[in-house]
């Protein structure tokens, strides 16, 4: 073991080291990434790494992290996208990779998983401190029974839990449930200031990860630390961003706000008790009077303000601030502990509401298309959500050039970053110009020519907007009966994946599940067991499925995943990108289309037997003069558009299995 942090092993000994402790075989993209990895936290220099499926990317970071917060004594952060990336590093890779590095360091690798404060209990409000989060609607007697049982439960649990983390109950507790034991970060009165701050379940994890080598957390809480004011995560110099092909849309939902009769009515019943029921009856109404205009209003984008708009933002803003300023100083809390928490969750309310109605009247002041930073539009009510006004900034790269990339190094690796054979557009969405940043692709371990082809209906019509056509019905009953099942379908919208699913059952004799019928996880481990079955859904198995095996030869997509024309978002940002010189078109929706056909695409080989097909049926793959950008994007299949080769190859496979 080295005495210092000065006289550490080089890189290559260690990922050697690691590689064989965990019983793996060493490959030459994942050496070629440590490498590079290493070189760009010596040099302080940014990374983007793309390493297919296979590659053991996760090593191929952590053991030069690890080896940098042991020279530098400095803490690293490590970002993911998903739940399931979080448990694997945490209950499997870094466990594993400390037992294998402890012999060659000066200390046994400590870790540490950082969540946000949502996630773990609040002692102080458990003592009653704290408002609850009820929101005066009528509920089913058995929703509220069934509560009733999960906040029993939470309370037992709070007496023996040492983390107050939530994922620890299990099994889990609803939503609403949860709310009634928990605060976010902008309601929590703080260490010091809180009575039951010395043994914060919150703080003590925060602490615990002050004192780790590698600290495990999400893009949402990475980017609420870079954004905020107060400091979320420790101290560290260095990110590793995984998954990073979703940084920017986590980052996005986190500096998205929304205004509607639901949240003014929430900060109402916060402040209700605290001010002149005058005030508080003329935010209610402020509140009341957004609703008929948001009930009334037609939903999608809103590009020009009207006037009866304007005047409303403004009445509820006027509204909020005057309770805001009724409450007197903030810092009165200290001479009235018993009502802190109650202030708190009341400012932060009233915030929140004032503050966003401001941000939705400034992101109309812009002269020019050009000049706008942010797009505001309406989202129409379904079932108890009311009809909600959101706003959210047209591009996030400037935040995270400035509050992430700005003082430490960052690391982002996925195994689809290169878009059209290159970086560039993921780096401008990160907001990375020209010489800040290197890009490398370390490849995959996979043989993509002899072990998947490519297939691209050309014969097919275009996909219309009216559901979809018979052709398409056909070919996949005869790509999935060549397959024996065993198929994964993709498709861009529910409504298609059902519609497929009804009246593919009719003419298949082999079980077709479809995403909504069970839990997703539950869906997927059936698929996954019956090798016959076939497995059809939306967004969320575009990037979550990894079933290796005989049960996953097929993919088929049914169309290139664009974003939808009425997309407020999307397609204001495609819009401003035009006003300002860019190809919008290219920038936003082909660079969204291929990084999720990329995703999709990315399902069917999951280890090195693996062997199959992905058949796309959308013809503008290799018709439109943008298909030649998409197909650069995905794997290197062999290709064909012959639909007779290919049924004759999924039979073959079918044979072998």
């Amino acid at each position: 073991m080295p005495k210092d942090r000065h006289d550490l092993p080089p890189v290559e000994e260690l990922l050697s080291t690691a590689v064989t402790g965990l019983g793996g075989a060493e490959r030459p993209g994942q050496v070629k990434m440590a490498q590079a990895v290493r070189d760009a936290l010596d040099e302080s220099e940014h990374l983007a790494v793309q390493a297919g499926t296979g590659t053991g990317k996760s090593l191929a970071y952590l053991v030069p992290a690890i080896r940098h917060a042991a020279q530098a004594d400095s803490a690293v952060v490590v970002s993911t996208a998903t739940i399931a990336l979080q448990r694997q590093l945490v209950d499997r890779d870094l466990p594993r990779l400390a037992d294998a590095l402890e012999p060659v360091l000066p200390h046994r690798p400590e870790f540490a998983i950082l969540k946000g404060r949502r996630n773990y209990l609040c002692r102080y409000k458990m003592a009653a401190g704290m408002p609850e989060d009820d929101d005066d609607q009528l509920f089913d007697p058995r929703e509220v029974s069934a509560t009733g049982r999960m906040v029993q439960r939470i309370q037992e649990w709070a007496s023996e839990t040492e983390t107050g983390d939530r994922d620890e109950l299990v099994p889990g507790v609803s939503d609403q449930a949860w709310r009634q034991f928990s605060v976010h970060a902008k309601e929590c009165l703080g260490a010091q200031r809180c009575p039951s701050g010395a043994e914060c379940f919150a703080e003590l994890a925060r602490e615990r990860a002050g004192q780790a080598d590698v600290v495990v957390t999400n893009h949402a809480l990475l980017a609420i630390d870079a954004m905020e004011d107060f400091a979320v995560l420790p101290e560290h110099d260095v990110v590793v961003v995984d998954e990073a092909h979703e940084l920017v849309d986590r980052v996005t939902s986190v500096v998205t706000d929304e205004l509607s009769e639901a949240t003014v009515g929430f900060a109402v019943r916060r402040a209700g008790r605290l001010i002149e029921q005058g005030l508080a009856d003329r935010l209610h109404e402020a509140g009341e009077d957004l609703a008929s205009l948001l009930t009334a209003a037609p939903p999608g984008r809103v590009d020009d303000l009207p006037q009866s708009l304007g005047l409303t933002l403004a009445l509820v803003r006027d509204a909020a601030f005057a309770c805001i300023t009724a409450m007197g100083p903030r810092n009165k809390d200290k001479d009235d502990p018993e009502n802190a928490g109650l202030r708190k969750a009341a400012f932060t309310a009233l915030d929140e509401v004032h503050d966003t109605a401001q941000r939705m009247l400034d992101a109309f002041g812009g002269e020019s298309e050009a000049d706008r930073a942010e797009v505001v539009w309406l989202d129409e009510g379904r079932g108890r959500v009311p009809p909600t006004l959101r706003v959210a900034p047209l591009s996030v790269g400037g935040m995270l050039r400035d509050k992430l990339f700005g003082d430490r190094t960052v690391v982002l690796t996925s195994a689809t970053l290169a878009l059209g054979g290159s970086f560039d557009g993921m780096a401008r969405q990160w907001g990375l110009a020209g010489g800040d940043w290197n890009g490398l692709d370390v490849g995959s371990p996979f043989d993509h020519p002899r072990s998947g082809i490519l297939y691209v209906a050309k014969h097919l019509p275009q996909p219309g907007r009216d559901g979809l056509p018979e052709e398409y019905l056909t070919e996949i009953t005869e790509l999935i009966e060549a397959a024996g099942g065993r198929t994964l379908g993709l498709f861009s919208s529910m409504r298609a994946a059902k519609a497929a699913t009804e009246a593919l059952r009719e003419r298949l004799d082999v079980p077709l599940l479809c995403q909504g019928d069970d839990s997703t996880s539950q869906l997927v481990k059936q698929f996954a067991a019956e090798p016959a079955t076939c497995l059809f859904g939306t967004l969320s198995l575009w990037q979550g499925v990894d079933v290796p095996g005989p049960s996953l030869s097929l993919v088929v997509i049914d169309r290139i995943p664009f974003p939808r024309p009425d997309d407020p978002l999307a397609s204001a940002r495609q819009r401003h990108v035009a006003a300002t010189g860019g190809n919008g078109f290219m920038a936003v929706a082909a660079t969204h289309a291929a990084l999720l056909l990329a995703q999709g695409a990315g399902r069917l080989l999951r280890s090195m037997s693996d062997k199959g097909v992905v058949a796309v049926l959308d013809p503008r793959l290799v018709t439109a003069r943008y298909g030649s950008f998409l197909a650069s994007s995905l794997p290197p299949f062999w290709r064909t558009t012959d639909p007779e080769k290919v049924r004759d190859a999924l039979r073959r496979l079918t044979a072998e299995a």
